[in-house]
């Protein structure tokens, strides 16, 4: 018998025992000012007739369900309906979620109140998207990863480069914060970039997460540091009647994850992740074998009525070596083998978050604590028996507290708070260097405190008939590092948005807001080799924004929206040798980003208009995004040069659709403008002293992001299928990214050319080498097979 008729038979046979209707989903609905359950609230399946009604307690249950996902509907009197995010229904896993209903002023006698899956926060009315479980797993070329599927939004840059940067807008990689259960994480990515964030590989377990809330601007004044972009991570519940198993082997990584009850009022849930590239790409004889592990824990625990606290927790080891094994390397990996350094690092986050809840309302007590350890070194030509060109270790602190308060009173929505941070950040460099013609060793230790601290408030509310939604927020921040930043009112951020309902359907929205970061600790703590601080003076990067758009719903199914942004900056750091604002950083895809003596007089300006489609039916969505950006920055001749982040042209199509016996098939086609670039200064770099520094050509800052690459766009496919047994749940599915074989040219890789012993030729005297440039082309088709289990 061939394998192909083996394989036919066991499908037949996994199909055929993969019928059954035994799923079952219950929870609990509770105000979400005060936590009091809702009695008497109609819980409905959307689309269907199948639903339940709570009881005293709030709870409901809802058996006998088909497999597959759902939306819960919820509705009682004196709130607002509710419509849930995609719920995953198994045989095999029965689903509990809590559900929180939001009180409404509306007069039920003159106003029928529609639910609508796209609403927003009141305090974000403008910019924000939310993102659903189902988005997330089926989401071709994304490998479950979230750093990807966010890629699928308006503003979102994607890049033809193997990492998960977020460029929002035509701003900075470091322009934005996650917050994971209101836990801010310091890093979204393995392997990341200190000091702009960047990296090739998500941290977040999709396993977790239940929604992600995406903010492009117009941010609640609760969130800070932030420029570009706020991602909000809710993460999904233990299960609190047993214990769930779920093992995947993805592309890269091999996941297992536990949730399930702990006691009576408590429930966990608990992953562990590991990478197996580094044998692929070893048989592959790729130049680079990285290797990243990671967890992610959450615990709930309900104290009692009126408290709870959740527990947060995630970390990851990376581990990036050299494939130093290859024989006769050619001129690609002889390029990455002389360029990257061997690179370790590990970070870690956690946090608890405590909830108190009053008659009207609720406080939050977050403290937590997070730590990033960084280090990385190069011999030249990778030859050990050599002193190193660079050895570099660093390490980033911070421990936090906040508090908030939440409250809904006399039609007003209310939200104030404080917060604090001791951050402290380390730093031990040792790099050969070449400056002002003549090549040295510079060496030098920093070791910073920093205490930050900063409070806000905003208030909403509806008026002129329930029609116009305004909220306001007013934020300030501050830090001990210098005078300037140390007085909060030089860094007040007001902020004001608008939302005006022309009728149930149809909104217009606008926002203007001030926002304020804080530069990356690579900067604050850059020091010269006599241990002088050389960036004293440098100031919170400032950034306004002016948004406005329009929006329209079609029933609960469809969202079409349109949104103009333009964000002005001022006080971005600009690299004193190159001229290069900061906000270029990551670009060179670095393990470090900002360590250098810059001047915090730059300015920029992204400027730009979005275009959203989102269908979502029972069997199949689309995603439909279309951006518009031009982002530029001074440098010190406060001229505009194009960032290394205008795009341009963005558009992303992504799409799903469900066939019978549990098939789903999507795609991804994504299409980014080219990006600008600098090209090297080849004459310079032949420099026998420049290239031994740098272990690579060198930039030519007079021809600053002057050149462009060609467009980039790329198609991936996925096919799922899903087998729901009794006592487990079997998913395959089969991603093929760039179907289509699109080849990107990046730039050229450059080389020292050789001698018939190996020996690198020289000119002018033997100072310096003969450099051979030679194209750089990437992209080809790569399939990948998936396997989760869960029981």
């Amino acid at each position: 018998m061939t394998m192909k008729k083996i394989f036919t038979l066991m499908l037949l046979f996994l199909t055929v025992y993969s019928f059954s209707q035994n799923g079952r989903v219950e929870g609990k609905v509770i105000d979400k000012e005060n936590k009091e359950p809702v009695a008497f609230a109609n819980v409905q399946i959307v689309g269907t007739t199948t639903g339940a009604v709570t009881d005293l307690d709030g709870k409901f249950i809802i058996t006998g369900l088909k497999p597959g996902y759902i939306n819960l509907k919820i509705t009682f009197v004196g709130y607002k309906t509710f419509i849930t995010t995609e719920i995953l229904i198994t045989n095999s896993n029965p689903v509990y979620q809590e559900f929180e209903l939001e009180s409404t002023t509306k007069q039920l006698e003159a106003v029928t109140i529609v639910a609508n899956p796209f609403d927003k926060r009141d305090d974000a009315l403008v910019s924000v998207q939310s993102i659903g479980i189902k988005e997330i797993e089926t989401n071709p070329g994304a490998n479950r990863d979230i750093s990807r599927v966010i890629q699928s939004f308006p503003g979102v840059a994607t890049t033809p480069a193997f990492r998960n940067d977020i460029i929002v807008r035509g701003g900075g990689p470091s322009e934005s914060r996650f917050f994971l259960d209101g836990v801010e994480i310091p890093t979204l990515n393995h392997f990341a970039t200190q000091g702009a964030g960047g990296g090739p590989v998500g941290i977040i377990n999709s396993d977790f997460i239940a929604s992600v809330d995406y903010y492009a601007g117009s941010f609640p004044a609760s969130r800070y540091n932030a420029l570009s972009g706020v991602f909000e991570f809710r993460q999904k519940e233990g299960n609190n009647k047993k214990l769930n198993v779920q093992g995947a082997l993805g592309a890269s990584e091999a996941a297992i994850t536990f949730d399930g009850p702990l006691g009576k009022n408590a429930n966990m849930i608990f992953s562990v992740r590991r990478s197996y590239l580094q044998f692929l790409f070893s048989a592959l004889e790729l130049p680079f074998l990285p290797t990243f592990t990671d967890y992610q824990l959450k615990t709930k625990i309900n104290l009692n009525k009126k408290n709870e606290l959740t527990i947060i927790s995630i970390g990851a080891l990376d581990q990036f070596a050299l494939n130093t094994g290859i024989k006769n390397p050619d001129a690609s990996q002889e390029y990455i083998l002389t360029q990257i350094p061997t690179n370790n690092q590990w970070s870690y986050a956690i946090g608890g978050v405590w909830k108190h809840f009053t008659k009207n309302g609720f406080h939050t007590f977050v403290l937590s604590r997070n730590m990033l350890d960084n280090s990385f070194f190069k011999y030249p030509d990778n030859d050990e028996t050599k002193a190193k060109t660079l050895d570099y270790t660093s390490q980033e602190i911070e421990n936090k507290a906040r508090w908030e308060f939440s409250q809904k009173l006399n039609g007003w929505s209310i939200r104030y708070g404080l917060n604090t941070e001791f951050a402290k950040y380390n730093n031990q460099t040792s790099q050969y260097v070449y400056l002002n013609d003549s090549s040295f060793f510079y060496n030098y230790q920093s070791e910073m405190n920093l205490v930050k601290f900063g409070g806000f408030g905003q208030v909403s509310r509806r008026v002129a008939n329930e029609k116009l939604l305004i909220s306001l927020g007013l934020r300030a921040d501050g830090t001990n590092f210098n005078k300037v930043m140390s007085n909060p009112l030089n860094q007040l951020s007001p902020r004001i948005s608008f939302a005006y309902s022309l009728d149930q359907n149809t909104k217009i929205n606008a926002g203007v807001g001030r926002y304020f970061q804080l530069p990356a600790y690579t900067t604050l703590g850059y020091k010269n080799d006599a241990g002088d601080f050389l960036n004293e003076d440098v100031e919170y990067i400032g950034a306004n924004h002016f948004i406005l758009g329009a929006e329209r719903t079609f029933k609960d199914k469809a969202l079409l929206s349109v949104e103009g942004f333009y964000k002005d900056y001022f006080q971005y750091p600009i690299n004193k040798f190159t001229g290069s604002s900061l906000a270029n950083s990551g670009a060179d895809y670095s393990s470090v980003s900002g360590a250098t003596e810059v001047l915090s007089i730059g300015k920029g300006r992204a400027v730009g208009a979005e275009l959203l489609y989102r269908l979502r039916l029972k069997t199949f969505y689309i995603i439909a995004a279309y951006t518009f950006v031009r982002s530029s920055f001074t440098d010190t001749t406060d001229t505009y040069i194009p960032s290394s982040w205008d795009s341009q042209h963005l558009l992303t199509l992504t799409g799903s659709k469900e066939f019978k016996k549990n098939w789903v098939l999507g795609f991804k086609w994504r299409f980014s403008g080219g990006l600008p670039y600098t090209p090297y200064d080849l004459a310079t770099s032949s420099n026998i002293q420049v290239w031994n520094a740098f272990n690579q050509p060198v930039f030519d800052y007079s021809k600053l992001n002057a050149e462009r690459f060609d467009p980039f766009h790329q198609l991936d496919i996925r096919v799922d299928k899903r087998f729901y047994f009794e006592k487990l749940t079997l998913m395959i599915y089969f991603d093929i990214q760039n179907a289509y074989n699109f080849k990107n040219k990046g730039q050229d890789y450059v080389i020292r050319a050789k001698n018939p012993d190996g020996s690198f030729q020289t000119t002018d005297n033997g100072t310096k080498y003969v450099l051979t440039p030679i194209e750089n082309i990437s992209g080809t088709v790569l399939p990948t097979l998936g396997l989760m289990v869960k029981f």
